[in-house]
């Protein structure tokens, strides 16, 4: 049997997906899998055992229709018994249509039903602390026959070379790695998903003041340098004493070995805080106001990964609201209500075990 699946957007997204492979692999372990990603998100499915083949959809193919035709029509040459088509976009439609495998797999959307033969809606509520990210994909694996109550995690894998490196990098740069170390996702992918600056500081002064020997990192690239500085110069002294601010990785492979040398991952939800899960490294999470927290609060148990969102403390601001989503162009006075006191408690005692 021969599979593709395909997953373009972020590198969440396609961290998500992945588990996909290990299914089916469980069940059909002679199964060829192949993976139709964004070429940007590589970096966390690299040596993913599972996945045999990559295929990767770059900004070529969606700003040329004639590209994304001679793509399709390659990959129709590996002659798929079976697509699976996370999001059904316009172009990943056209892929699947192409294929002409026997079963095509994708979500309820409207006008897909001539291009996908097995269609499921995505669930609203989870039934495990999964979360819906995992939940909803996992059943688009039941024309396969396979058991999707079988919870399985995303796993980043990375070579032992790679995590000696990164010590070695972090230990000649002035970390004690035998102190509590924090990567602080300081940033989101864009305004509508970071916390207020002067909101993140005061996270920071908090974590500082709780483990007054720790040692921080900033997660960002130097396009954001300035906005993760103004991030760190509305710090008290004491706290950017404990952050190296200049101390990152050159790649996001690089990023992936130095956090799984960190004692936790403190910050903004987005794809670093997926990595850091799969990297089985304890997380607490802030999350935006307009996003559904049960979509992506993947694993959550409150002690090893913990996440806030406003609706946790103002359920009032939700009433009547069917997805948060449509409070999406409230966001700057939503997170303003979104005040650090609210979960400080919860920060503390996320702290309490690192030593």
């Amino acid at each position: 049997m021969k599979v593709l699946l395909i997953q373009q957007k972020m590198i969440g997204d396609v961290l998500a997906t992945s588990i996909l492979f290990e299914a089916i692999k469980n069940k059909y372990p002679s199964a060829q899998l192949h993976y139709v990603i964004n070429t940007h998100t590589y970096a966390v499915v690299k040596e993913n055992p599972f996945i045999d083949k990559f295929y990767f959809f770059t900004p070529e193919h969606e700003n040329s229709k004639r590209k994304l035709w001679q793509f399709a029509n390659q990959l129709r040459k590996e002659k798929y018994d079976v697509v699976i088509d996370v999001y059904a976009q316009l172009s990943s439609k056209i892929i699947a249509s192409r294929s002409k495998a026997a079963t095509r797999i994708s979500i309820n959307k409207d006008y897909n039903a001539l291009i996908y033969n097995h269609r499921f809606k995505n669930k609203m509520v989870p039934k495990t602390n999964a979360g819906l990210a995992i939940e909803n994909r996992l059943q688009l694996l039941q024309p396969l026959g396979i058991d999707t109550t079988n919870i399985i995690k995303p796993k980043i894998y990375l070579s032992d070379s790679e995590k000696d490196l990164a010590k070695q990098f972090l230990t000649s740069n002035g970390i004690d790695l035998d102190k509590p170390l924090f990567m602080i996702g300081v940033l989101g992918s864009g305004k509508n998903k970071t916390y207020p600056f002067e909101y993140m500081a005061k996270v920071l002064d908090t974590i500082a003041t709780k483990k007054p020997n720790c040692q921080m990192l900033f997660n960002y690239i130097p396009k954001q340098e300035a906005e993760a500085k103004s991030i760190l110069n509305l710090c008290r002294p004491n706290t950017r004493s404990r952050i190296f601010f200049e101390l990152f990785g050159s790649n996001l492979r690089d990023f992936l070995a130095i956090t799984s040398h960190c004692d936790a991952l403190i910050g903004n939800e987005g794809g670093a805080i997926n990595m850091a899960k799969a990297l089985n490294i304890p997380t607490f999470t802030i999350f935006s106001p307009w996003i559904k927290k049960e979509a992506w609060n993947m694993f959550d148990d409150g002690t090893k990964h913990l996440s806030v969102h406003l609706k946790d403390y103002r359920s009032d601001v939700y009433t009547n609201i069917r997805h948060p989503k449509t409070l999406k162009p409230l966001t700057p006075k939503l997170y303003k209500e979104f005040k650090p006191s609210l979960f400080i408690e919860a920060l503390q005692s996320f702290l309490s075990p690192f030593n």
